[in-house]
């Protein structure tokens, strides 16, 4: 790990959010907050054995596995979510991964191929792919492919022994070599240490390009998961690490994800004042809950926040070259 991450991590708290703050004015208008809705488009019966996760075939979490959902009832969502402002549009489907040539995936690309119709960004997590499955789905008119770390290489195999790290990698590399946009954060709160987040962090600035979007996950304990029992992480650990992702990622649009059911109005505004400025926005996360989309809109307004509807990086005035 970095030791600079780490200095600048641990610094008191005041100082992190101002250098935070600072590096955050640089690059995005202050008062855009980017919405993007996420939809599981094929939910449960997930051979994989995450240990966060409630739609492992191997965990007894009373998720009741779906089929693929057809491409009108993904349309409809779709343009349901664009019309509140949502400028991303995520689907998520529960396998390990999806091979070309497959009916299974054929089915994907029609459902992009209507989605982007619509002229919103459109983002999928499908699990491991290959490279000629990647440039599929950017022929199709993906945007966004999001493939998590989850948390540090060396924590790694205590969260997850289906696969490994190198595997999650190995897709990423897939993915930007397709010339897609790259979506990639991870989970607090699985029992790591604050080296792992960190190191986390190191992972992801050293791609190139670094990752669009970083999204910054709270665990919420599933129950039936190996995982259920874990203690909800600090407000300030939370706001410490999404401080620290701004400063190490200043071009990556830093993503408050799951667990902001957990967190205060006020929680949640110091998160957007570290740097935070991307939220899934919409009552649902996969299997979790999220605030709902009227909750949400109230809080921008009273931060005097509004919705990026373009879903790009909007330039201040001092935006650094």
């Amino acid at each position: 790990m970095s030791t600079s991450l780490r200095e600048i991590h641990d610094q008191p708290l005041f100082d992190l959010l101002q250098q935070a703050r600072e590096t955050h004015l640089r690059h995005w208008n202050s008062a855009d907050i980017q919405l993007c809705s996420l939809l599981s488009i094929k939910t449960g019966g997930c051979s994989e054995d995450c240990s966060y996760c409630a739609q492992s075939a191997r965990h007894q979490a009373g998720v009741t596995p779906d089929k693929l959902m057809g491409a009108d009832e993904v349309v409809a969502a779709a343009r349901a979510a664009k019309e509140l402002g949502v400028s991303r549009f995520c689907m998520g489907a529960a396998w390990r991964g999806v091979r070309e040539g497959t009916a299974q995936f054929e089915s994907v690309l029609a459902i992009i191929r209507a989605v982007a119709a619509l002229g919103i960004e459109v983002c999928v997590t499908l699990g491991h792919i290959s490279a000629a499955a990647a440039r599929a789905l950017k022929a199709a008119g993906l945007h966004t492919y999001n493939h998590n770390l989850d948390t540090s290489p060396e924590f790694y195999p205590n969260i997850v022994t289906t696969h490994t790290f190198e595997d999650r990698l190995r897709t990423i590399h897939n993915v930007q070599r397709a010339g897609l946009s790259l979506c990639c954060g991870g989970i607090i709160g699985m029992g790591e240490s604050v080296d792992d987040r960190l190191r986390m962090l190191e992972v992801l600035a050293g791609f190139e390009p670094p990752p669009d979007s970083v999204p910054i996950n709270t665990l919420v304990p599933m129950p039936g998961t190996p995982l259920e029992n874990r203690k909800p992480v600090d407000v300030f650990e939370l706001v410490r690490i999404i401080a620290t992702a701004r400063i190490a990622l200043p071009r990556s649009k830093v993503r408050l994800s799951a667990g902001r059911t957990l967190l205060s109005r006020e929680a949640q505004a110091l998160c957007f004042f570290a740097g935070a400025n991307s939220i899934f926005f919409g009552g649902k996360l996969l299997t979790a809950d999220n605030p709902s989309a009227d909750e949400d809109l109230q809080l921008l307004a009273a931060l005097g926040l509004a919705p990026n509807r373009a879903g790009s990086k909007s330039e201040s005035g001092n935006l650094a070259s």
